[in-house]
């Protein structure tokens, strides 16, 4: 097929490499504009348009779609078979929508019509799922609403972090989109509604979804959306006024007597009070301005008094 790619981060980069060894015409890419990154703010080109530009593949990074007359004129002359969507992070105009003869394809991480949304990885993992995978569909209006075509599903160990899963499904999500081309190339692959009753959202993430809220989740439910949050927005409390950062944590067996968001420390371990009479382990915790350390040792070097919190 003739094929225009449209993607952004490393997730979308098994997708583009497998198009282009499946011997597809990938006539043009769109990713986002390089963005400033790092102390100094330097300018970082996308994963996708790395890669593009290292396949030999021509390269487009517009700001906007919708009015881009442009760009319009130009996919217009192209008349690509499909558009390829994969974590593009822009919202397709219909213009787009309407293009190709086989439509706009998605490739998502989770199995719709549940996690529809910007972030449906991590809301999977910090909800607690013990099943996820990956979904293509084909793009409409709404947000990830469109009918379906093929899914492959995959267990969540209860371990698992984000960072630890996007490689899997971006993977999973490559093969997926290669048997999902094939099957509408051959009248095979036929689109199915999905059952909206079955909805759940997957927003994006804020800084205050990392926000511990102890005295309403369990010890494993905090452990879960650490899980999910890593390393954005992450885990996060106020310690004597300051921020205080959770980077390891662990559910902890030890029966219970603190209150919810009290710490201790008499064990060897720094333990914190959660709902349902449940305690967490902080394995490694970092204060505002200081460097990280085992949740022990932040107890020692900062004198932890019996009966403190965090907020």
């Amino acid at each position: 097929m003739k094929l225009v790619f449209c993607g952004t981060p490393e997730f979308a980069v098994p997708s583009l490499q497998a198009l282009v060894d499946a011997g597809h015409e990938v006539a043009l890419v769109l990713t986002q504009p390089d963005r400033p990154a790092g102390r100094k703010l330097e300018l970082h080109a996308p994963p996708v348009k790395r890669l593009a530009l290292a396949l030999g593949l021509p390269v487009l990074q517009p700001e906007r779609l919708k009015t881009n007359l442009d760009l319009r004129s130009r996919l217009e002359t192209l008349a690509p078979d499909a558009i390829i969507v994969v974590a593009y992070g822009r919202i397709i105009p219909q213009w787009m929508l309407d293009l190709p003869r086989f439509g706009n394809i998605n490739v998502h991480g989770s199995l719709l019509p549940k996690y529809r949304g910007a972030a449906p990885i991590q809301w999977a993992i910090a909800n607690g799922e013990t099943e996820t995978g990956v979904t293509t569909m084909l793009l409409d209006a709404g947000l990830d609403t469109g009918d379906t075509l093929l899914f492959h599903s995959i267990s969540i160990p209860p371990s698992t972090t984000s960072p630890q899963l996007y490689p899997q499904l971006s993977q999973i999500g490559a093969n997926l989109l290669i048997q999902t081309l094939s099957g509408l190339e051959q009248g095979t692959l036929r689109p199915t509604p999905q059952d909206s009753h079955n909805a759940t959202l997957a927003p994006i993430l804020t800084r205050e979804d990392g926000r511990l809220d102890l005295a309403h989740r369990t010890a494993l439910q905090t452990y879960n959306r650490w899980r999910g949050f890593t390393p954005w927005p992450g885990a996060h409390a106020i310690f004597r006024g300051k921020r205080f950062l959770i980077h390891q944590m662990h559910p902890s067996s030890v029966t219970s007597t603190l209150s919810p968001n009290q710490l201790d420390a008499s064990t060897s371990e720094l333990l914190v009070g959660a709902a349902n009479n449940t305690l967490l382990a902080l394995d490694e915790v970092q204060l505002e301005g200081k460097p990280r350390m085992s949740g022990a040792q932040f107890a020692r070097d900062f004198q932890l008094h019996p009966g403190e919190h965090l907020e």
